[in-house]
């Protein structure tokens, strides 16, 4: 991956220093000169150097997506950069004793313990204060099809015949009450962070929003780049059965969002009915295989559900990009997100087991009276390049919100 973007005005000129690594992929080749597929990649990679004007903030309204457009930003909010359903508590999973009342949550101490040693131990695990990693992506998606259709969907314009678009990343955490997170993929670039009182995101085309209810971490970090809050997450989790991931045998933990924090983000137009969370972890070595969540959202009748947007960018791209029958304003709409994560390629830093590589599929789920049952599927399948530990110089200045920032007070 490189961090520096050559000049295509002036071949003689400096090249442009990226803050978000770029993959390989996405530069045009450099074999063949004009050959097959040399000026659309120039004239593509020239196109996203001019629309670098993203990062300067103008106080016009951002405009309507429509298209192949409305289709980035989806994957970029739905996919790129989720958050899970909670906030961690601090450490929990490291004081308490796995002797309890309840044999399920016992169970799940015990599992947590053998997750910790797994990852490098109690030791390595909370000697962590800082990290950064550095990846890539490929994302597609599906295009919106009945419920009832049991056939595969066709893929969406962006899906480029199956290939997907390709984008690079770059988080920071420090602790997990501190992140930043930047991703770009084909000309659009997302922004998402946390100053340890509130969550916010950001994207090319929308202002800057802030999360409702408390700051939560980045579901990303969860897929296996932060063990440390993951045994925190899981430590209020109950044992439910086994199942077999990948031909590993594992332990499933079971965690439901409680309902107040369900209720500090729900608004007027629309309620958290639920959030959920599923983690199997390998009876064999304790590490986490894949990590699911499901997350039911009810926008309520005639309360005017365009203005979704309070809740979170995701849920405006949905009702944006699939008409809604607005003749019955008495009938509820349901969304089910339900998101599936597969962990894998672990490796060593410093003493600490982080996975380099997964693959994420979420599939959306639209229905209710009077609305008519869609579905659609999104994939991401990722790789980390570079990872690092107790960073120097990292201070709460570098997590401050965008000045642009609004803040819903309804």
């Amino acid at each position: 991956m490189r961090k520096l973007c050559p000049n295509l005005d002036r071949e003689d000129a400096l090249d442009t220093v990226l803050e978000v690594p770029l993959p390989e992929e996405m530069f045009p080749s450099d074999k063949g000169g004009g050959g097959k597929g040399g000026p659309s990649a120039h004239n593509a990679h020239y196109m996203w150097l001019k629309s670098q004007a993203f990062d300067k903030i103008t106080e016009a309204a951002p405009k309507q997506l429509s298209g192949r457009s409305a289709e980035l930003q989806l994957l970029l909010s739905v996919v790129g950069s989720p958050l899970i359903p909670m906030p961690i508590p601090n450490d929990t999973a490291f004081k308490r004793s796995v002797r309890e009342s309840s044999i399920q949550a016992s169970t799940a101490k015990y599992i947590l313990q053998q997750y910790i040693a797994a990852m490098g131990g109690q030791a390595a695990l909370t000697s962590v204060q800082s990290m950064y990693a550095v990846g890539k992506v490929r994302m597609s998606a599906s295009e919106f099809h009945m419920g009832n259709d049991s056939s595969a969907a066709v893929p969406s314009s962006t899906a480029k015949s199956s290939a997907g678009e390709i984008g690079g990343f770059v988080l920071w955490q420090k602790r997990p009450e501190l992140w930043y997170f930047e991703l770009v993929m084909a000309g659009c670039k997302m922004s998402a962070g946390c100053n340890g009182k509130l969550a916010w995101r950001h994207s090319t085309s929308e202002q800057s929003h802030a999360s409702r209810g408390p700051p939560r971490p980045l579901r990303r970090s969860l897929q296996g780049l932060d063990p440390r809050s993951t045994a925190n997450l899981f430590a209020d989790a109950v044992c439910i059965g086994e199942k077999i991931i990948k031909g590993e045998e594992c332990f499933i933990l079971k965690l439901e969002a409680n309902p107040s924090v369900l209720k500090s983000r729900s608004a007027s137009t629309f309620d958290i009915i639920r959030h959920t969370v599923w983690g199997y972890f390998s009876q064999r070595t304790g590490l986490l295989m894949q990590i699911e969540d499901s997350h039911l959202l009810r926008m309520r009748a005639g309360r005017g559900r365009q203005s979704l947007a309070t809740n979170s960018t995701s849920h405006h791209q949905l009702t944006s990009n699939c008409s809604i029958n607005s003749s019955n304003n008495d009938a509820s709409i349901f969304w089910e997100t339900s998101m599936e994560s597969v962990i894998e390629d672990y490796r060593y830093i410093d003493g600490i087991n982080l996975a380099h590589g997964g693959r994420t599929v979420v599939t959306l789920f639209r229905y209710g009276e009077g609305s008519v049952n869609h579905k659609r599927r999104m994939e991401e399948v990722w790789s980390i390049e570079e990872a690092d530990f107790n960073l120097h110089g990292l201070n709460s200045d570098y997590f401050l919100p965008p000045s642009d920032l609004k803040i819903d007070n309804d």
